[in-house]
């Protein structure tokens, strides 16, 4: 459903200004927090979001909170101009791309910072990531006015750590996570493949592979440990840099699992390949 007039929004108020008719006139409204470089799974949780919602924000900011690494984040795309018009025909009603000073003008000074859910994992690899995370998601959640926010199951972490947020902090905001959505051979789509030449592009499916192999085994009663440890020399062997984390935990609160599961778990992983970081996640079924 294409919408031809699409607004762009760059400040809090020309978004409120959008926004607060639409919720004093009971209409319900989703948000998509992303930061640009859109694919098919960022298009996955707009069709989500209208399916539920009356009215749709989708947001783009690269959010410099949330990088421990320079680098990293100015080498991260940015394609402000084909996002919006995948969005203008995906049907969202407004497109929210405010910059640095908007969301962190001068003065600011309040980080949100969620323990538990956010260690280890990309938590423990990126010291202050979930801080970052946690903090611009709840101002964007506050910004949009949304009833609903939609995120992909692929960031199983940060699904936990906004989960947390929102119910220790009271915000009234339903948390809406989606699948994966993976390429041909598997791979999970994100908007850092884009930046993997082509031969560890081609090496890159090896990382849901070897988790699924990994998954398998498990479920069929090897112990966890030896698994995964055969999982990260099946990735090193696959061409990969260096595993960050490979790890067995509990879906329901990320808790570490060291022996089999009784009740449904997850895989998860990050790599490193070409210089760009993978990260992946796979459920596992309890033993038996």
């Amino acid at each position: 459903m294409t919408t031809p007039h699409m607004t762009i929004a760059r400040t809090v108020r020309g978004l409120r200004i959008i926004a607060t008719p639409w919720k004093r006139g009971g209409l319900r409204v989703g948000v998509v927090p992303t930061m640009g470089a859109l694919h098919e799974g960022h298009l996955s949780l707009v069709r989500a979001a209208r399916a539920m919602c009356d009215r749709v924000i989708v947001t783009i900011f690269v959010n410099p909170k949330q990088f421990d690494d320079a680098s990293d984040l100015a080498a991260y795309p940015r394609t402000e101009d084909a996002d919006a018009a995948l969005l203008r025909e995906a049907g969202v009603d407004v497109l929210y791309v405010p910059d640095a000073a908007e969301m962190y003008p001068p003065g600011f000074a309040t980080t949100i910072s969620v323990r538990g859910v956010s260690e280890g994992l990309c938590g423990g690899a990126r010291p202050g990531h979930f801080d970052g995370v946690a903090t611009v998601v709840c101002k964007l959640l506050m910004q949009t006015l949304a009833d609903h926010a939609f995120f992909g199951e692929k960031d199983f972490q940060q699904v936990h750590v906004v989960r947390r947020m929102v119910t220790d902090l009271n915000l009234p905001v339903d948390i809406v996570t989606c699948p994966t959505r993976r390429e041909e051979d598997g791979l999970a789509m994100s908007s850092r493949n884009r930046r993997l030449s082509a031969d560890a592009r081609a090496r890159a499916r090896a990382l849901p592979q070897v988790l699924q192999r990994c998954a398998g085994r498990i479920t069929a009663g090897e112990a966890p440990a030896a698994a995964m440890e055969q999982a990260r020399a099946d990735l090193l062997a696959a061409g990969f840099d260096a595993v960050d984390y490979l790890e067995l935990r509990a879906a329901s609160d990320l808790a570490p699992l060291t022996q089999s599961p009784t009740a449904p778990a997850r895989l998860l992983a990050a790599a490193w390949l070409d210089s760009v970081r993978l990260i992946d996640g796979v459920d596992v079924a309890p033993a038996g």
